[in-house]
């Protein structure tokens, strides 16, 4: 069967429960952020392209409070991180911030740290407690997810603004560039600031317009499968694959892949170029034509159409693009053996982490026991459909959700 996931209410009372046992009081705000899934549009969003992700139900949790002095305490309750789970990051006034709150160890830390120099706003010292639900290293998004809930909970802490949410995004964005080191485009924390439900969201990401796409069918779910696999490659291999890509646009004078045609891929093949370069571009190229394409797809609640688009997504991912592994192709395989899956492929950086398959519900329960049969390994499953963005659940003057 599919995991059972944690709701909102119950990873927030655990939470609280953490928060009082440490600090001795109850925290005075709690916020949350979702992980997300791309449905569609794998590594098109730093070539300026479009993607279709969508906000998943699982969510990261944060509890606290203002406190006086200059350093702020932080623990997760979370096992896959570095040790410690607790540590204090130095915030004095915010002209010093950026010399006083460097990355370090633990890394998990280092993504609450770039939300605290790029916040808009003057952070205040703080005492946390995180929780989340969103599985680390699984291609869901969980640092995203933490950066957004680390925006949102600052928010809470300061009161209102008219900072718009595109620029929250951005700020998250710059926190996982700056301090994690990871060259990522805007999808994921741009999702997990405006997701909503029901909606998937078609984002634009040369111009940052989002446009929602509705996903609410009941007949139709989203099953999201953690291969538990993660390749120690990734990270290099990401930062090679944007760099190709950079090549062929320089090779065709184009400002991005963005504006590339097949025309462009084809003057690449004349030219000689490395046959990884071409196959990079030509991922791209098409991974953009199906996206658009995709949204109209679900705009006219053509199902069949978009899971042939999902399918022909992760042969290229596969073959052009190159960040399959073979765990992620078997569980696609797989999927797409059961009658009633409509599509299915990788979701994420690659090399690991999740696949996403869109099945009617009747069958959901069939696609997982038979990848629990043939597979070689230990899946997890999360049966989902489009949720909300990033909230503030509750804070002291109002003591209730919103």
């Amino acid at each position: 069967m599919a995991e059972e996931i944690p709701t909102i209410e119950s990873l927030l009372e655990q939470a609280t429960k953490v928060y009082k046992e440490e600090f001795k009081s109850d925290p005075d705000v709690a916020v949350c952020a979702p992980g997300r899934v791309n449905l569609i549009g794998e590594h098109t969003d730093y070539n300026d392209g479009f993607v279709l992700p969508m906000a998943l139900p699982l969510v990261t949790v944060i509890v606290g409070s203002k406190i006086p002095g200059y350093e702020s305490v932080v623990i997760t309750t979370n096992k896959d991180v570095d040790f410690p789970r607790k540590t204090t990051i130095e915030m004095p006034d915010k002209r010093a911030l950026i010399y006083y709150c460097k990355p370090g160890k633990p890394k998990w830390a280092n993504y609450i740290k770039g939300v605290v120099v790029n916040y808009i706003g003057e952070p205040p010292t703080f005492q946390a407690v995180i929780i989340s639900s969103v599985p680390t290293g699984g291609g869901v998004s969980s640092s995203a997810s933490l950066e957004v809930a680390t925006y949102t909970f600052f928010d809470a802490l300061t009161g209102p603004n008219n900072v718009l949410p595109t620029n929250k995004a951005l700020a998250c964005q710059k926190a996982e560039q700056k301090y994690a080191g990871v060259p990522c485009g805007i999808m994921d924390q741009f999702i997990s600031v405006m997701g909503k439900k029901d909606n998937a969201l078609l984002i634009d990401c040369r111009t940052l317009v989002s446009t929602l796409i509705p996903l609410a069918d009941p007949n139709i779910v989203i099953l999201v499968t953690n291969s538990n696999v993660k390749h120690e490659l990734s990270g290099s291999e990401y930062s090679t694959r944007r760099k190709q890509c950079q090549q062929a646009s320089l090779l065709i004078k184009k400002i991005s892949l963005r504006d590339a045609n097949y025309e462009d891929i084809e003057y690449l093949e004349s030219i000689n170029t490395d046959e990884d370069i071409v196959k990079r571009a030509k991922h791209v190229v098409g991974e953009i034509e199906r996206t658009l394409a995709g949204a109209e797809a679900l705009k006219e609640k053509n199902y069949n159409k978009f899971g042939e688009l999902m399918t022909q997504s992760h042969e290229s991912l596969r073959d052009n693009y190159e960040v399959s592994c073979p765990e992620l192709d078997s569980l696609v395989e797989l999927a797409l053996e059961v009658e009633g899956v409509l599509g299915s492929r990788m979701t994420g950086g690659g090399f690991g982490g999740c696949t996403v398959t869109m099945v009617y519900n009747h069958a959901v329960n069939k696609v997982i026991d038979h990848i629990k049969k043939n597979y070689k390994g230990k899946p997890i499953f999360y049966v989902c459909m489009p949720s909300d963005g990033a909230k503030i659940l509750q804070t002291k003057s109002e003591g209730h959700y919103y």
